[in-house]
């Protein structure tokens, strides 16, 4: 039987530093990154601030799979990369994200006082079932109101035009509101 694929692993993370010591900061982050990058599984970084003078500074960085991640999280560079940074950066929220599990998170409105655990994404199956009650309504709809207009079109064109006006009634319509209709099973 063949293992489940890896799965890459994102972290977010928001930090809070003084403006006055933006400099300090964007030489600490450039560290980091430089350390991180030298781990085996590291597939990149980045920060944004959301304008100028602000104190938040989000962060994510990307790393092929669980393990890969936990190296770099569990290494004496990162370690001391963090101590460095004592006495002028605070850490308030941190979130991974694996596959397609930002559909199933509860709204993040509060701020986060500290790293904490955050709540676990519902099983792949739960996922699963979820996005498939709300493919099925649409697919079947589609086959109602599209297909007909386009059936004399070859296969690829008919899958490029239904995926390009599905994709978007699914992301944006469909899955949000299934996602919240089903919020207290997905969390059982």
């Amino acid at each position: 039987m063949n293992a489940p694929p890896q799965l890459a692993v994102t972290v977010a993370i928001t930090r809070r530093v003084d403006p006055g010591k933006a400099a300090e900061m964007a030489a600490w982050v450039r560290a980091g990154a430089s350390l991180a990058e030298t781990f085996p599984g590291f597939l990149g970084t980045g920060w944004v601030r959301p304008e100028v003078g602000s104190t938040e500074w989000h962060m994510l960085y990307r790393f092929a799979d669980a393990e890969s991640l936990r190296d770099w999280e569990e290494s004496e560079q990162r370690r001391w990369w963090l101590s460095s940074a004592e006495g002028f950066v605070e850490h308030t929220r941190v979130e991974r994200r694996t596959g397609i599990e930002g559909w199933f998170d509860p709204p993040r409105e509060r701020e986060v006082d500290q790293p904490g655990p955050q709540p676990a994404a519902p099983p792949r199956w739960k996922q699963a079932v979820t996005i498939w009650l709300g493919f099925f309504p649409v697919s079947l709809l589609s086959a109602y109101l599209l297909m007909p207009h386009i059936s004399t079109l070859n296969t690829a064109v008919k899958t490029l035009i239904s995926t390009i006006v599905l994709t978007p009634i699914m992301t944006y319509l469909v899955l949000p509101r299934v996602t919240r209709l089903l919020q207290p099973w997905l969390r059982r």
